[in-house]
Formats: structure tokens, C-alpha cells, sequence
């Protein structure tokens, strides 16, 4: 699995894991879903990810 597919993975499991924190938990888990969203708008803008450089740091995906 790529790289990017793993980043696209794990955004996804943090927004629906968020959502489901912030339904049944607290509204404040809500603010990590805008985080995540914000971060994956930031790195379209600046092509830069800190979760791409933390897979290459751990050699995890190709």
C-alpha cells in the first residue's frame, strides 16, 4: 500500500472516529474532526503532510 493511500486511510478513520466521539462522548471531539480537515486543506494547499513525514521517519508504505 502506498504512502498515500495509508494517509487517506487513516484521515478517514480519525474523521469518522471523531464523529463518533463527538456524537456519544462530547461535542468537543468535534474540534479534532475540523483539525483533521484543516490539516488535509493545508497539505492540497502547501503539498507538505506531517503524517507523510511520519510514515517515511518509520519506513511504513512505499
Amino acid at each position: 500500500m502506498t504512502r498515500e493511500h495509508l494517509i487517506r486511510l487513516i484521515a478517514g478513520t480519525f474523521v469518522m472516529g471523531s464523529l463518533a466521539l463527538g456524537w456519544f462522548v462530547s461535542p468537543y471531539w468535534f474540534l479534532f474532526t475540523a483539525f483533521v480537515g484543516l490539516n488535509l486543506f493545508q497539505s492540497a494547499l502547501t503539498k507538505w503532510c506531517l503524517m507523510e513525514d511520519i510514515l517515511r521517519k518509520f519506513q511504513i508504505g512505499k
